[in-house]
Order: C-alpha cells, then sequence, then structure tokens
C-alpha cells in the first residue's frame, strides 16, 4: 500500500507515518503471515480435510484437531486462504479446499524485508515462533496462553512490541498524535491500561514533549495485568521523563478498577494500546473507564481494525492462538479485532459520546482494504 495513495484521505499530521517505508514492510509481511498460514493448514492436515466441503469444526475433527475449542483459529485459517483463492467459502458457514495447497517458502519474503528495511524482522521473527506453536495449540496439548508466554519467548514479545519495529510501532505513534489531540488544554491525569512493556507510554510522552505539552501530564498511571511486563515497563521508563509523576500499578480490566486503587472520575483520559479488543466483557470495562474518568474525560483507544467484518487481518495470526483473542461476542461475532463500526457503537453503548475513528477507516478501506490501524477516541457522556 504505497505512502502517497493516502494523502488525500489521511489528515495532514498522519501521512508521515504511512510513508513507503512502513507501507512496503506491511505488504511484505502480509505475504509472509499468508505464507506462514498455508503452511499451518499443509502441516495439521487441514487442507486435505477440507476436500470435502465442511463447517471448520467439522474439518478441524476430521484432521485430528481440537474442534471444541480451535473451530475458530481453522476458521481463520481457511479464510485466510480463501482471501488467495486456495479456498472458498460454499454456504451455511462451509468452507472447501479445492486442490493441492502449494509450497511456498515464507523466508523469501524474510529476505525481501531484510532487503527493504530490517527494522521490521522482529515481527517476521515472531510470526515465525507462533507459526510453530500453531500444530500443537491446534490438537489441543498445549494453552495458547501457555506457549505463547513462556519465559523463553518474553524476550521476543519485547523485541515485538518496540517502537524500533516499524509495523508495530504505527499503533503507537498513531495512538500517540490521538492522545494528544485529546487531552485537555489544561491537561489532566491519565490512566494507561494494558501498558505492556511500555513502549506505547514512550510513545505518547515523546509525543507530548516534543509538542511542548510533557507539563500537562499532572500523573500518568500505567497498569498491566502481567506483573513480568509491568517490571520491565518500569525499569525503561526509569529516569526518563522528569517532572512526569509517573505510577505503575496492576490492573485487570476484567475486574472492577477500585479494586487497583482507581479513583471515581480520577482521570482526563483514558488510554489502551491494542487491549481493549480482549475485554472479557466491553460493556463492563468501558463502563469501569467511564467510572473513572471525570466529566468530559476522554477515551482514546489506538487499535488494529477489521475494516471489514468477515474478513481476516494478517496482525491476527499472531494472537489467534489466545482464548481471549479468539472470543467471539456481540462486538466482534467471528473473534478477532473489531470493525470500526463495532467500536463507535459499543462506545455510544457504553456511555460516550462523539465517538470517531481517526483516520476515517470507512473511507480508507474503500481504496485499501489492507489498512489497519486507527485510534478510536469518545467523550464521556
Amino acid at each position: 500500500m504505497p505512502g502517497d495513495r493516502f494523502a488525500g484521505l489521511l489528515p495532514s499530521e498522519l501521512v508521515p507515518l504511512f510513508d513507503e517505508r512502513f507501507a512496503t514492510s506491511c505488504t511484505l509481511f502480509e505475504e509472509y503471515v499468508q505464507r506462514l498460514a498455508l503452511r499451518v493448514v499443509r502441516e495439521t492436515g487441514l487442507g486435505v480435510a477440507a476436500r470435502d466441503p465442511g463447517t471448520p469444526a467439522a474439518i478441524a475433527a476430521r484432521a485430528g484437531l481440537d474442534a471444541t475449542r480451535m473451530a475458530g483459529v481453522v476458521q481463520w485459517l481457511l479464510m485466510t486462504l480463501a482471501l488467495s483463492g486456495r479456498a472458498t467459502r460454499v454456504g451455511d458457514g462451509q468452507f472447501h479446499v479445492p486442490a493441492a495447497l502449494p509450497e511456498l517458502d515464507p523466508e523469501e519474503e524474510t529476505r525481501a524485508q531484510e532487503r527493504q528495511d530490517p527494522s521490521a524482522l522482529a515481527s517476521y521473527r515472531m510470526a515465525a515462533a507462533v507459526a510453530a506453536l500453531y500444530p500443537e495449540v491446534l490438537r489441543g496439548t498445549v494453552s495458547g496462553e501457555a506457549a505463547l508466554f513462556a519465559p523463553e519467548r518474553i524476550g521476543a514479545w519485547f523485541e515485538y512490541f518496540s517502537n524500533d519495529n516499524v509495523i508495530y510501532a504505527i499503533s503507537n505513534r498513531l495512538g500517540a498524535i490521538a492522545l494528544g489531540r485529546a487531552l485537555p488544554d489544561d491537561g489532566g491525569a491519565i490512566l494507561e491500561l494494558g501498558g505492556g512493556l511500555g513502549s506505547g507510554t514512550i510513545a505518547a510522552l515523546e509525543h507530548l514533549d516534543r509538542a511542548g505539552r510533557l507539563a500537562a501530564v499532572r500523573s500518568y498511571r500505567l497498569t498491566e495485568i502481567a506483573p513480568s511486563f509491568l517490571r520491565r515497563a518500569q525499569r525503561r521508563l526509569a529516569g526518563r521523563f522528569a517532572g512526569v509523576p509517573l505510577v505503575y500499578g496492576r490492573l485487570d480490566m476484567d475486574r472492577p478498577f477500585a479494586d487497583a486503587g482507581i479513583e471515581a472520575g480520577s482521570a482526563a483520559l483514558v488510554y489502551g494500546v491494542n487491549t481493549l479488543h480482549v475485554a472479557r466483557d466491553l460493556e463492563f470495562t468501558l463502563g469501569e473507564i467511564r467510572w473513572a474518568l471525570a466529566p468530559g474525560g476522554a477515551i482514546v483507544l489506538s487499535e488494529c481494525l477489521r475494516p471489514f467484518r468477515e474478513r481476516p487481518i494478517y496482525v491476527e495470526f499472531l494472537f489467534n492462538l489466545l482464548e481471549a483473542f479468539r472470543a467471539a461476542d456481540r462486538w466482534r461475532p467471528e473473534g478477532g479485532f473489531l470493525t470500526p463500526e463495532s467500536w463507535v457503537a459499543a462506545l455510544e453503548a457504553g456511555g460516550f459520546r462523539e465517538a470517531r475513528v481517526f483516520p476515517d477507516i470507512a473511507r480508507i478501506r474503500e481504496v485499501c482494504p489492507a489498512f489497519v490501524v486507527a485510534a478510536i477516541t469518545a467523550v464521556r457522556a
């Protein structure tokens, strides 16, 4: 997706983010993930099992996989093959793989990426590690959570969730711009949910610093459910952003925020980067966010989005094995990331007004359906 394609669709402040370097890297990585998905389908026997049409659960059962818990992952894999014409939908939720699947070497894309921009290779390493886990998790011999977040893989996640990784950093940088736009002129307290390893926090505070608005941050509370991630984030931020009152704490967004010491109406802005889509009950979590916000306070969510409900996006490959990620609900019927329309509807149902998607994915997707990042903003009603 060449960067100049968006010049007339993006706000001017976002155009530099979506340059040729980023666009080409995304195109290469999308093809890389499609080839990994193809390999998973071949290695698990799904391709052979789908020679006769069937539902994802039926095809999974034929292949000897965990049809009860993994039907959603199988559906995602078959939908991804359908994007390249290697599988077809035949009605009533059934899929069919009409011919033997080709062997395509994913490492061709890795080598192309290395020539194009090595900074994105952290995404490739992470995707390759996840791909190797698919067969075992699909067979039900290990949980996705245990496999993906085993101690030996934390370092790879650290490299992936980094502002040095051009493919992932776009979420942090776009979110930082949206946060700067939403923070009141007189500033206030910021509460970040799911701060992970701290790269989103760094991008947000660096953006405010460049804009001369760092002093507007009266306090910044970085929260995260995983203690190991929270400790690493605290170490990364130690000694940076002098003058900003940084506070760290564990918070489970599926439980009352008061349990984490959050006070009602204490935040001027609640922020999250690729976090809220895995809330167990999005309406509950949005209610807690509304409770934590001062009257007129803002919510800013930087998220990967599905431009179209039934079109899987390549980023989902990394997270499909996580139960919380693939769990379907009213806002994401197929699991995975939400659509722009779902986010707006969820926020309005949760007591927010002026819900907007920045930039306007509904316009951009008609030109480029592979455009999958945006910030969703709204104000407490």
